[in-house]
């Protein structure tokens, strides 16, 4: 059942049915304008047992799925050098690699070591080697932080792949009985924990800059409330206890204010909170439905959703006054703003003229050009990667909610394996240190 514009009244995530843009000048589609082919070598194992893990084959996705690199397939890499004394450029040359990274493991002392490095074979030059080490259950942590270190040497950009992710699983167990849970896992689905579980709906996840606490919207007590839940004790507060909606919460950059939407006045306006003494501060003032706050990196500036032109569209306004700006104008529908991390790109959910469904688009702030993200149905729910390279959003196949991650130049659109259930509200961490 599609529900518009959060329901608008409840702050929901919206399950638009997208639709399959056909506007050639903005519609991105997998493949467009190759990814830089990658070879990650499977790393040498000096120890006996097999281990749970495979370092490369992380690494691998994590570069694929920034929709910048292309691994090539293992069989390519048969009978090839896989020590990095052995590097014979020709042999990489002629299976179309442009890079390839191998790396070895070896225990020491109950604990892993693996080092790395990573080659350029155009210019026959190491671009990075490094060393990291870690018990036998942070194998993940070790290969998304080898990531993490060979992405931002090769673009300059601070890789993300050791970040989290937030999400909500509904599990239907009987007639009128569904089970909600709160779940955390890496960005890529795995490693999933429960942090929170309710016989009534969980919504509207969003970490903390810190990224130790947490603000949902509960309806535990039949009604939508606001909560904030440290990760590490599980300790939750409730901040908020107004009449009607109290929904949709967004965290200030500074950690110290929640914005959020009440209708206790009658009508969905959007509100700031100072977390510490609980003092809020009216932000919108319109007849219309104002909701789905997001901060701008400065503090002062709140990006929302509104009908006030008549149909959703996306504005920004200061917190200290003055009028709101339209920022959307492609489309009949633009809702749920988010802002890659330099605030070039708007990511939204996104409706073109003359179409009834929605998709996932982003918008660049400087030149306007939209760009489609996704190519499924009922696409909603978009959160960025910390660095903008990724997007993850919710949407439905074969009868199911599932997430999907999209590298936000339209390369890559890959599921991500997540528990069983309706899969809905993902929300990205900030960056982890």
């Amino acid at each position: 059942m599609i529900r518009l514009f959060r329901t608008f009244l409840l702050g929901l995530c919206v399950l638009a049915g997208p639709v399959f843009a056909e506007e050639a000048n903005i519609r991105v589609t997998s493949g467009a304008d190759r990814a830089i082919p990658i070879a990650v070598v499977p790393f040498g194992w000096q120890g006996g047992s097999v281990l749970p893990e495979d370092i490369a084959e992380i690494v691998g996705n994590d570069l694929r799925n920034s929709g910048m690199y292309e691994p090539i397939p293992r069989q390519n890499m048969i009978s090839l050098p896989t020590q990095a004394s052995e590097i014979i450029y020709r042999d990489w040359k002629a299976i179309g690699a442009q890079y390839v990274m191998v790396g070895s493991i070896t225990p020491a002392g109950g604990r892993l070591q693996v080092q790395y490095a990573l080659f350029n074979v155009a210019t026959e030059q190491q671009v990075i080697a490094g060393n990291v080490a870690g018990s036998m259950d942070q194998l993940r942590d070790m290969a998304h932080h080898i990531a993490d270190q060979s992405f931002e040497k090769l673009t300059g950009v601070k890789g993300a792949f050791s970040t989290r992710m937030l999400y909500v699983t509904a599990e239907r167990l009987g007639t009128n009985n569904t089970r909600y849970t709160l779940q955390r896992s890496d960005y890529d689905g795995a490693r999933a924990v429960t942090l929170l579980q309710s016989r009534e709906p969980i919504l509207s996840p969003r970490y903390a800059p810190d990224g130790r606490r947490i603000a949902y919207v509960s309806f535990e007590q039949r009604k939508p409330r606001i909560f904030i839940q440290h990760i590490d004790t599980g300790r939750r507060e409730q901040v908020t206890n107004f009449e009607g909606l109290n929904g949709a919460p967004a965290w200030s950059p500074d950690g110290n204010r929640l914005a959020f939407v009440l209708s206790r006045d009658g009508n969905p306006e959007i509100y700031v909170m100072d977390v510490a003494s609980r003092q809020i501060q009216r932000v919108t003032n319109h007849y219309a439905i104002d909701t789905e706050p997001f901060w701008g990196k400065d503090g002062q500036t709140l990006y929302f959703t509104s009908d006030r032109a008549g149909k959703p569209q996306i504005y920004r306004q200061r917190i200290g006054g003055g009028d709101a700006e339209r920022v959307t104008f492609k489309g009949n529908y633009n809702a749920n703003p988010k802002l890659s991390a330099d605030e070039k790109t708007l990511v939204m959910v996104h409706r073109q003229d003359g179409f009834t469904v929605f998709k996932i688009a982003a918008q660049d702030l400087v030149t306007n050009n939209l760009r489609i993200l996704s190519d499924t149905s009922l696409d909603e729910s978009p959160t960025v990667a910390p660095n903008g390279t990724m997007v993850i959003y919710a949407t439905r196949q074969q009868g199911r909610g599932v997430l999907i991650l999209a590298s936000t130049n339209g390369r890559i659109r890959i599921p991500i394996p997540t528990a069983q259930g309706e899969i809905r509200e993902p929300s990205w961490s900030p960056y982890l240190n």
